[in-house]
Parts: structure tokens; C-alpha cells; sequence
């Protein structure tokens, strides 16, 4: 009697919350018996739970299967998969196609188990998977189009569809006969689909810093700069203990919410896209929908005030504010805009010329090394970003994450620690002297951080650390020796950067 030697399979498994048809347990048994008729033996299993199919970045498990597959550190020959829809509903088909071809070119090719064709490589089975794949795109994005109009109904009734509160207001659940039940904490979310979110007025110590804000432009004339610095000085929190900046005061400052009016779709990030700014005629508007901070008429006034400044003025208008300013101070800087009452902000700058150093050479101001500061600042972003990309090419599993224009893009493991990545560049001390001047950020100083410092003439990276983290509240400036450096571990390359990270005991 001959013996059928079993062959060593891996199988991957995903649910979203979609369809209790695809639940873990439901997969496992039909692959389990695919197995069992085919001569397959489940040897591993790779399963992503509560994971959307749309994109690669946040299944961390099919991430691990192509890093194994094709990287050799597998035990199995095969892959087993419920159906085409789980391996992905990829929008562009042809990145399904790249990640089987991947696995089948290491020499293990994928099952679908629950499929009417045999993948084989065959015409009819290609056509069929090639418009599996298509369908399955097609689900999510008409998927995408049912939730958002589902969202702008609720929308339209007042209720909250997700996201912070943001300052000085928190979010009250409702019943579904519109009873509150419950102040909702940062992070909690309602567990009823029936229950309804709502906003209203936080904290009065709060509430009272949103009316001073609004005082101090309609009143006191004061630019969203200048009323950052003051609630600085005053030493008032924002959110999650931060400092206030142009935007945190620009939101409360623009935001309808204030008004006690909900706004939706004020941007859409469709299938896990970049989030981008609609028109506002695409707004879902409803008035009256909160317990207002502000009352409508300072709120309409606020808007004036802010659209007068920026919005109905001319470049040449724009312009002659900046020659106004350096007659009167015989000099131009980036915190001389910030906070002069009469100018627009720095940023209002840089959207009509595309940089303030544009402006600036358009009033046929500024030497060359006047720019230095200015133009070390874009490098070192430069910088930054090229280092990224290098890493994100490196590994295909790491992410970046990007909360915000106060915030530094970081970079988020496969196990979802997140890395700080900081960019030290040199400063001249005297003569041929030189240090690396290190300029930590409040909410990043206790994050594993890898620092990446640049060379004498600041053109290119000379070496990196992996920190655990700054610890520092204040800039410091390094030597090329430091002992401040040795509580790190120097990065001989970035290919090594992954498994310090996965064996590092910071």
C-alpha cells in the first residue's frame, strides 16, 4: 500500500468586518477540507483579523507570508487561501497579480480554495481570477459609496460620524431614542449600532480659552500667531498636553462646530487614500445641531476678519504688506510674518508663490546667505523624507504615519511600535569646529528614535543611531564623539535598522 506524502501548506487568512461569512473559524474549516482532498498539510498559519483587503500597509500578517515566502524562511510549498476577495480587494488588480507572482516565483504558489477554478495558469482560470480580482475591487469601492451615503443621512440628522472632538468639546452618546447616556472618553467608541454621538461643550475652563480666542482676533485684532504665543505664554494646554500653533487656533477659529453647527465631508480619504480637502459645496452643513461655544454672530465675524486679511486681497496686495513690514523693521523673517497683526499667515504666503522665498524675490529682497536658516530648514525636510522613502523601500511592511503639520512623519512597525525619525544637522562653533544640533519635540522624546546626522556641509547622511529616545526638553548640540551618542547603537547600514528594532531592549 503506497503512502501519499502530504505536502506542507501555509494557509492566510482575513476578515474585515463585513460579513460573518468570512469569519477565521469559517475559512479555517473550508481550507481544512480543500487540504485534506488536495494532499496538503497546514503546517503555518498567517492570519490578519479586522483588516480591510484594500491596501498591503496595515495587514501585518500577509506582510510577514511575503517576507518569509520570498525571503526563503518557510517551511511550507504552498499557500491556501479562502478565495481571491481575502488575499485582497486590491483597487488596482495588478497589485494582487505582483503578490502572487512573488510567491509563485519562490516556488510556492496560492490555492483559492473556495474558487470554481483551479489556479493552474491556464486561460480560463487567468480570465476567471483576473475578473475575481476586478470584482472584488469593485465591492469595496461600491461598498464605499453605500457607508458614505449612509454617513451624510446621520450626518445631516446632527450626529457625529467619527474623528476627535477636538478642543474645549467632547462627544455624548445617545440612545437610540436620543436619552444621553454617556460622555464618551478619548479613544472609547460607542458598542450599539443603534447609539448616536453628539458633541457638546467640554470643560469650563476650556470652553472659557475658546471665547478669549475668539476675543482676542475680533476685539484685540491679534493674528492666529500671535494668539498662539500668548496662550503659550499663558502656559494653556492644547489637546494631549501640545502647545498651540497657527493651526490649533486657525481650527477654532474657522471650525463651524463652534457655532454649534456640524460639518461633514469637509475631506475625504476614500479607500484609505491621501485625505484630501473638499469643495464646499461638498459639505454636509447642519445648523444647530450642538450646544454652541460661540455665538453665530462672533463666529460670522471672526470669518470676515480672517477672509479679509488673505482671501479678497490681491499677490500685489500680499506683497506690499511685506514691503510695509521690512521699511518698518529693515528686515524680513519667517517670526517677524508670524506675528505682525496686519499680515496673513506665512503659509498664506507660501500657497500664492509656492515658497516665502519667492515672495521674498518678488519685492527684490534678500541676499543669497540671508536665506541660510530658511533654506537649511527645507534641506533638512528634504532630508528627512528622502530617508523615509530609502526605509519604506527597504521594508515594504514599515509605514509612515503623518498626524498632522505639527507633527514629525514617523514610521510605524509591523508590530505597531512606532519610530521617530530626527535629522541632526551641523552648525559651525568656531573655525572648523563643528557640532550637530539636535532639536527634540515634546511628544516624540520618549520614542525609539533613529537619528540620522548629515555631514560637515550638511549635504548627505554621515551616520545613524538608532536612540532610545532623546529625553531632552530642550536643543542640545553633540560633538563627533559624544558620550551622549553611546546611549544609542550605531547603524552600520539601514538594512539594519529592522532587526535592531525587533531585538533592541530599549
Amino acid at each position: 500500500m503506497s503512502v501519499i506524502e502530504l505536502v506542507p501548506a501555509a494557509q492566510y487568512l482575513r476578515m474585515s468586518t463585513e460579513d460573518q461569512k468570512y469569519s477565521l473559524d469559517n475559512q479555517a474549516s473550508a481550507i481544512q477540507k480543500y487540504a485534506d482532498l488536495n494532499s496538503f498539510e497546514i503546517v503555518q498559519t498567517y492570519s490578519d483579523t479586522a483588516k480591510s483587503g484594500v491596501v498591503l500597509r496595515n495587514r501585518a500578517a500577509l506582510q510577514q507570508l511575503l517576507q518569509d515566502t520570498v525571503g526563503g524562511k518557510n517551511r511550507y510549498r504552498a499557500i491556501l487561501v479562502y478565495d481571491v476577495s481575502r488575499w485582497g480587494r486590491f483597487q488596482d488588480s495588478d497589485e494582487a497579480a505582483h503578490y502572487e507572482f512573488l510567491c509563485k516565483s519562490a516556488g510556492v504558489p496560492v490555492h483559492y480554495c473556495a474558487e470554481t477554478f483551479a489556479n493552474d495558469g491556464t486561460l480560463p482560470s487567468m480570465i476567471m481570477k483576473s475578473l475575481k480580482r476586478t470584482m472584488a475591487g469593485e465591492y469595496s469601492r461600491e461598498l464605499g459609496v453605500k457607508v458614505l451615503a449612509g454617513q451624510k443621512r446621520l450626518a445631516r440628522l446632527g450626529f457625529k460620524q467619527g474623528g476627535s472632538p477636538g478642543y474645549a468639546l467632547r462627544r455624548m452618546l445617545l440612545s437610540a431614542a436620543g436619552i444621553p447616556k454617556q460622555e464618551l472618553a478619548f479613544g472609547e467608541r460607542k458598542s450599539i449600532a443603534t447609539d448616536r454621538v453628539v458633541l457638546v461643550p467640554g470643560p469650563a475652563t476650556e470652553v472659557q480659552i475658546v471665547k478669549d480666542i475668539y476675543q482676542m482676533l475680533v476685539s484685540e485684532k491679534r493674528s492666529p500667531y500671535a494668539i498662539a504665543k500668548e496662550l503659550n505664554r499663558m502656559g494653556v494646554e492644547f489637546v494631549h498636553h501640545s502647545k498651540w500653533d497657527y493651526q490649533s487656533v486657525f481650527q477654532v477659529l474657522t471650525h463651524p462646530k463652534y457655532s454649534g453647527c456640524h460639518v461633514f465631508n469637509r475631506t475625504s480619504a476614500k479607500l484609505h487614500t491621501q485625505a484630501i480637502r473638499q469643495p464646499q459645496s461638498e459639505w454636509v452643513l447642519t445648523p444647530g445641531a450642538f450646544t454652541p461655544i460661540i455665538d453665530p454672530q462672533t463666529f460670522e465675524r471672526a470669518q470676515e476678519i480672517l477672509c479679509a486679511r488673505t482671501v479678497n486681497r490681491t499677490d500685489e496686495e500680499l506683497l506690499d504688506k511685506l514691503r510695509i513690514l521690512l521699511a518698518l523693521k529693515g528686515r524680513l523673517s519667517l517670526s517677524l510674518i508670524q506675528n505682525s497683526p496686519d499680515l496673513p499667515s506665512p503659509s498664506t504666503y507660501r500657497h500664492r508663490f509656492s515658497t516665502l522665498r519667492e515672495a521674498y524675490r518678488r519685492i527684490n529682497y534678500g541676499a543669497p546667505e540671508q536665506f541660510g536658516p530658511f533654506d537649511m530648514r527645507q534641506r533638512t525636510r528634504a532630508l528627512r523624507d528622502q530617508l523615509i522613502a530609502e526605509l519604506i523601500s527597504l521594508f515594504p511592511e514599515i509605514s509612515v504615519v503623518r498626524r498632522g503639520a505639527r507633527w514629525r512623519p514617523q514610521l510605524r512597525m509591523p508590530n505597531g511600535r512606532i519610530i521617530a525619525v530626527l535629522v541632526a544637522r551641523t552648525v559651525r562653533v568656531w573655525k572648523d569646529t563643528i557640532r550637530w544640533l539636535i532639536e527634540p519635540v515634546e511628544h516624540e522624546r520618549n520614542l525609539l528614535t533613529l537619528l540620522a546626522r548629515l555631514d560637515a556641509g550638511n549635504q548627505s547622511f554621515l551616520d545613524f543611531y538608532l536612540m532610545p529616545g532623546i529625553n531632552r526638553r530642550t536643543r542640545l548640540r553633540i560633538s563627533a564623539q559624544d558620550p551622549w551618542l553611546k546611549r544609542g547603537i550605531p547603524l552600520r547600514n539601514l538594512s539594519q535598522l529592522y532587526k535592531l528594532v525587533s531585538r533592541t531592549p530599549f
